[in-house]
């Protein structure tokens, strides 16, 4: 196979030009042994415990063996060809598949690079079709071809689609480049992000998760490692003072102590926060194509996907209680077009000022409400959940406190704590018609608003219960293709007779649409 194009098949009633993979397949086979081998650890185990140690390197190298003669064998028994308007691939060692892909069923087709396949020139081509549903895997893949083909299939199947494929068609997918050439001049570049934007969010993203996974892996380790690992301790900081001759000091000022472990915390939580927006969104690039929004990133896994602009759902801002105090949010949005599984939503604008995201937004023709909107809040009765929790903390307190236990105080004070939280946090419930879609804003440490075209509700339920009821209010329930599944927004608590005029609008717009 060539390099610089997929061939495509010979003219009508010839023997399609079937083609392989790129021979790399093998070499990705092997590194993928590494995750699979985890699989083959309990059995490796099972040898050792019943003292059959000899055993051990022998099975190891058929794991090997035998994953490496079938990675070859899938290898040997998949092949391809791109016709005139379709893709054809057959596949399957045993059991023999035969998919036929028309390039009409094909949303766009997305190309994955990993950091081996980078090296080797090589790409993953995934075809969306939208057959397996939003959040579901690719109908199809091409684990390695050459990243020219990729490239060039991709712009084949563009051009079909925008009906400028007519003569072509015939020819190397790789000579379809030209075709290409006018849609190129239009694509235009909304957004990116370079390493100084990248580092700033990397501190603002601050991941006390990554605490708990290098305290796990200390401790599973600590056996093994020839020093004590256990940095967010104070008395291992008096210690390290000990060798310098200053522990007498420390434990004079304890506070020291208190102060290096809180800064092992920091330290460990603003590295693993740079490193994790590092590796996701290095060379981050959203770029506008004539139907669709096109979203490169990734230093080791290097991803483009494109979403369909016609296939937005909602947008979705989030932003955290510390960052929006900066102005920085985050645009999410809701689309029809998968991504593999790997998230429910598209992440469109990682890290961003609002006057930076509204250009996106206004190219999904989905905007924001103005500074002066006129946003209605739900009732206050939203809090009741976290009083619950409240009550249920205070009592666990008390209880505790009855049987001896003088930290069973502390549960009193956090039920306090909690329904203050809860009060406060109900005056962040709100939400706004604004004629052709409708926004919603919820959440006080993290809030989130979404905004929603009124075309784009699949359903709306009015729900209500024994609490709601007696008030006269009721929970408008909008369920929204997209995501994971039908995804689902809320306004909880408003005025029946408010839900149940909003519902009508939402309903009679959809059917419009």
């Amino acid at each position: 196979m060539s390099d610089a194009a997929l061939p495509v098949s010979d003219s009508a009633g010839a023997e399609p030009n079937w083609q392989r993979l790129h021979p790399a397949t093998l070499a990705l086979a092997i590194v993928k042994l590494g995750p699979r081998s985890l699989n083959f650890l309990p059995a490796v185990a099972a040898l050792g415990f019943t003292g059959n140690w000899i055993w051990i390197v022998p099975a190891i190298l058929a794991f090997i063996m035998i994953s490496l003669a079938f990675a070859w064998l899938n290898w040997l028994r998949f092949r391809f060809f791109v016709g005139d308007d379709e893709v054809v691939i057959e596949s399957g060692v045993l059991s023999r598949q035969h998919r036929t892909i028309p390039f009409d069923r094909i949303q766009d087709v997305g190309i994955e690079q990993g950091l081996v396949a980078r090296a080797l020139g090589i790409a993953k081509v995934g075809f969306e079709t939208g057959a397996g549903g939003a959040g579901k895997e690719n109908e199809a893949n091409l684990d390695a071809i050459s990243l020219e083909a990729a490239q060039a299939l991709r712009t084949t199947i563009r051009a079909h689609r925008s009906g400028a494929v007519a003569a072509s068609a015939a020819s190397p997918v790789g000579e379809a480049a030209p075709i290409a050439a006018p849609v190129a001049e239009e694509d235009r570049l909304l957004f990116a992000m370079g390493p100084r934007r990248l580092l700033v969010a990397g501190l603002f993203n601050f991941s006390l998760a990554a605490l708990a996974v290098v305290g796990a892996t200390m401790q599973f380790f600590d056996d093994l490692l020839p020093f004590d690992f256990n940095m967010f301790s104070p008395s291992d900081w008096i210690d390290l003072a000990g060798q310098y001759g200053l522990d007498q000091w420390v434990i004079a000022h304890r506070w020291i102590a208190g102060l290096g472990a809180l800064f092992s915390l920091l330290l460990i939580g603003f590295i693993s926060g740079i490193a994790t927006m590092v590796f996701a969104n290095w060379g981050f690039r959203l770029t506008r194509e004539p139907k669709s929004l096109r979203r490169t990133r990734g230093l080791t896994t290097r991803t483009d996907v494109a979403i369909p602009v016609r296939r937005v759902q909602a947008a979705i801002l989030v932003t955290g209680w510390f960052r929006r105090r900066f102005g920085w949010h985050q645009l999410r949005l809701q689309s029809l077009a998968s991504d593999g599984g790997k998230e429910k939503d598209h992440e469109v604008v990682p890290f961003a000022k609002l006057d930076e995201i509204d250009p996106v937004l206004g190219e999904i023709a989905i905007p924001r409400p103005a500074g002066d909107a006129d946003w209605q809040h739900s009732h206050r009765i939203v809090a009741l959940g976290g009083f619950v929790g409240s009550v249920g903390a205070t009592l666990g307190g008390l209880t505790a406190v009855s049987f001896g236990q003088s930290l069973g105080w502390l549960g009193p004070v956090a039920g306090v704590l909690i329904a203050l939280g809860s009060l406060f946090g109900a005056r962040f419930h709100r939400w706004i018609d604004l004629g052709d879609r409708v926004a919603i804003r919820r959440g006080m440490w993290k809030p989130k608003t979404t905004l929603l075209p009124h075309a784009s509700v699949q359903s709306a339920d009015l729900k209500t219960d024994f609490i709601l009821r007696p008030l006269g209010l009721a929970t408008l329930v909008f369920g929204v293709p997209g995501g994971s599944s039908l995804a689902s927004h809320e306004i909880p608590a408003i005025p029946r007779g408010v839900a149940e005029e909003l519902r009508a609008r939402i309903l009679t717009a959809k059917a419009r649409a």
